[in-house]
Parts: C-alpha cells; structure tokens; sequence
C-alpha cells in the first residue's frame, strides 16, 4: 500500500469522484456499464428520503436499510463511463445520501454531536482532498477505495452499528479509521508528489 506508484487520471473523473466501495464495484461489474446512473440514483434518494422521514418519526428500524437500497439502485451504475449530459450529478447526490443517512442515524440514536462530526469530517476531508488531487492530475491509489470502504461500504457499517445497537461506539471506531487511513494516505501521497511538482514547476518557470 504505498502512494508513491500513480496511476494517471482517467478520461472521466466523474467516476472517481463516486468513491464506490467494492461492494458497488461489484455491481456494476454484473451490469458491464449498460445502466445509465442517475436515473435510478434519483429514484433512490427519493426511497432513501422516505425511509430516512419514517425511521426520524419513529419507526427507526426501517431507516438502516437505506444502505442497501442505495446500492441496490446506485451500484450498477459504477461501471457506466458517466459520459451523459447531467451524469456530473451523481457524485453530489452520493455525497447527500451518505451525509444524510450517517447524520440521522446519528442524531436518531443520541451520538453526541461531536462524535457526528468527527465522522462527517473525516468524509468531508477525503473528498476535498480527492477533488483536489484529481485537479492536480494525481490520482489516488486503487486500494484507497476499498479500504477507505466507498460510500456504500461506509453506510453499511453505520447500518450495522445500528442494527446491533453499537451506534456510538461504532462511530468511533469508524471516525477514527477513517482520520488515520485518509490523513495518512493523503500525507504520503502529497509527500511523494513534492519532488516531481517542484521540478515541473521549475521547468515551466525556465519555458
């Protein structure tokens, strides 16, 4: 696992602006990009948004499975080149169903709001960086996706935590993951990439 070994960044990075999990991998996969993402992403963020209303208003069980009908939905469509016209949507509305979910599930099970945060930073952390590095033509390693668990393996984990009944402290553990894996892996990765960004700025200056 070593950043230093780049891969160029690809013709579309509305892909890996997704941050799919290997599950959603998986899925799309099965479907060799035939299906068209956003349409049924849309379709799921209104079922998401209506389990998430239910389970807020009492019947909180019906809100962990979100998970699975986001993936269900959104999966297949990992392995379309999201060449259409409104296909820049989609990370966005990925973005929103993962925050969303991980707060209501938070707020609903009485995490303290620090711990909501701390979880919700260290997403939001990650996905800054990745636009910025993808802007830097720096794309990040392929094992990042599938240890940093994509946004479908990280709503199935909060998914899990409450199903058992391990809200709080499964938001620890996984907040404190997270900082480590991406605050590592983002450290090493700009480290490894001073040298070579110094040098073709030192070229460019001489151009």
């Amino acid at each position: 696992m070593n950043s230093v070994h780049m891969t160029p960044v690809p013709s579309s990075t509305v892909v890996a602006y997704r941050d799919d999990g290997p599950l959603s991998r998986g899925m799309g996969a099965l479907v060799s990009g035939q299906l068209p993402p956003l349409p049924p992403l849309i379709a799921g963020a209104f079922v998401i948004g209506v389990l998430l209303l239910i389970g807020v208003a009492g019947s909180e069980g019906l809100a962990v499975f979100a998970p699975v009908v986001t993936l269900l939905l959104a999966g297949p469509g990992s392995s379309h080149p999201h060449d259409g016209r409104f296909d820049w949507l989609v990370p966005p509305v990925l973005r929103l169903i993962e925050y969303t979910f991980i707060a209501a599930c938070g707020f609903a099970h009485d995490v303290p709001p620090a711990l909501i945060f701390a979880l919700l930073g260290a997403l939001a952390f990650h996905h800054y960086d990745l636009i910025y590095r993808l802007r830097q033509r720096v794309y990040p390693p392929p094992w990042l996706s599938t240890f940093g668990l994509g946004w479908d393996g990280r709503m199935v984990v909060v998914s899990l935590a409450a199903l058992v009944g391990f809200v709080t402290g499964g938001f620890v553990l996984l907040a404190l993951y997270l900082w480590v894996l991406f605050g590592w892996e983002s450290l090493t990765c700009w480290l490894a990439t001073a040298p070579s960004r110094v040098v073709a700025a030192e070229t460019e200056t001489r151009d």
